[in-house]
C-alpha cells in the first residue's frame, strides 16, 4: 500500500478553511466523499484509473491551535498500489494535491513539511 503524508500551516479565517479545501481537492479530480468540521476525505473518480491505483485523500484539520488565523492541516494520499516505483500513481496524485494546496491564493501558506 502507497501512503504519503504532509503538513501544512495556512493563514485563513477558519470559517472559510474547510469549503476551501474541498474546492482545492476537487481541482484535482477527487470526488468528496465524507467530511466532518476536522476531516475530510476525498477519492478519485474512478475511470481513468485501474482500481487498485484509485487514490483516497484524507484531510485532517487541527484546531488545537491557539491562533485565531492560522490552521494547521494533516494530509494522507494513499492507495493500494504497492510502491515498487518511486514515482507511482499514488506520488503523483500525492504531489498534485500538495502542489494545488500550496498554489491557492485564497489562503496564505505559512509552512509546509511534506513526509
Amino acid at each position: 500500500m502507497a501512503r504519503y503524508t504532509s503538513w501544512f500551516t495556512v493563514e485563513v479565517p477558519p470559517t472559510r478553511l474547510q469549503q476551501l479545501l474541498i474546492e482545492v481537492l476537487q481541482t484535482c479530480n477527487l470526488d468528496i466523499v465524507y467530511h466532518t468540521s476536522d476531516y475530510i476525505m476525498a477519492q478519485e473518480i474512478p475511470g481513468k484509473t485501474p482500481f487498485a491505483r484509485l487514490v483516497v485523500v484524507e484531510v485532517l484539520i487541527d484546531k488545537t491551535m491557539n491562533s485565531t488565523t492560522e490552521t494547521r492541516i494533516n494530509i494522507v494520499v494513499k492507495n493500494e498500489e504497492l510502491p515498487l516505483q518511486m514515482n507511482n500513481h499514488c506520488y503523483q496524485m500525492f504531489q498534485q494535491v500538495n502542489q494545488a494546496i500550496a498554489d491557492n491564493h485564497q489562503w496564505q501558506l505559512i509552512e509546509s513539511i511534506c513526509g
